[in-house]
């Protein structure tokens, strides 16, 4: 699939609502087509842009910015493991090199029943739980080859590793937000009026 499917155009709509200007909806579109196909197509960026009154040169401008978007189909678990300085110093590259062996491919590539893909990442700004992994942007940290299997063979069964819920990739959250969103779209052009600043604090004297 590459369009947006009836249900998720009316997801869409319902989230171009809440902002000012359509445009400012293109990231949170991007991510709802990625949820819907697993990745970013190419019919998927047209239609984004035809949401948001962009064409599909601009929206795909956005979308290779951000590394979150993947152009190209990924395992239902996306594995990223960090290898920064932080986790290198505690093993990561070992790790690195274990879930390798653990999983049967090297990084960068997936498993021929497409459940998991290898991807070694730089920096997940957990340097206090290295060595770090994210599945599908979910982290694991402190993390020994023994948990990293346990991880693995968790997903294989369908049940949660370590309690964490971990949705297929795409899905960055079960819960759809739910904000106030402006009545008419002479009201999305006056943001101020709907959700009005708050007033200033009176110094302390």
């Amino acid at each position: 699939m590459a369009r947006l499917n009836p249900q998720n155009v009316e997801r869409a709509k319902a989230i171009v609502a809440r902002y000012p200007r359509a445009r400012s909806a293109m990231i949170p579109l991007l991510h709802l087509t990625q949820e819907q196909d697993g990745h970013i197509t190419p019919d998927g960026m047209e239609h984004v842009g035809e949401l948001v009154g962009a064409t599909a040169a601009e929206v795909r401008g956005v979308a290779t910015f951000y590394e979150m978007f993947k152009h190209e189909e990924v395992g239902t678990y996306l594995v990223g493991v960090c290898t920064n300085l932080s986790c290198m110093i505690l093993g990561a590259e070992e790790l690195l090199e274990h879930a390798e062996k653990t999983l049967g491919i090297k990084a960068g590539s997936t498993t021929a029943d497409g459940q998991f893909t290898i991807e070694e990442m730089q920096c997940l700004a957990a340097c206090g739980g290295a060595p770090c992994v994210q599945v599908n942007y979910r982290y694991f940290e402190n993390l020994t080859n023994d948990r990293f299997d346990r991880i693995v063979d968790d997903l294989r069964a369908g049940r949660d590793p370590e309690g964490q819920a971990v949705p297929p990739h795409g899905t960055l959250s079960r819960i759809a937000a739910q904000l106030p969103v402006p009545a008419t779209p002479a009201d999305r052009e006056r943001p101020e009026e709907i959700h009005p600043p708050a007033a200033p604090q009176e110094a302390s004297k």
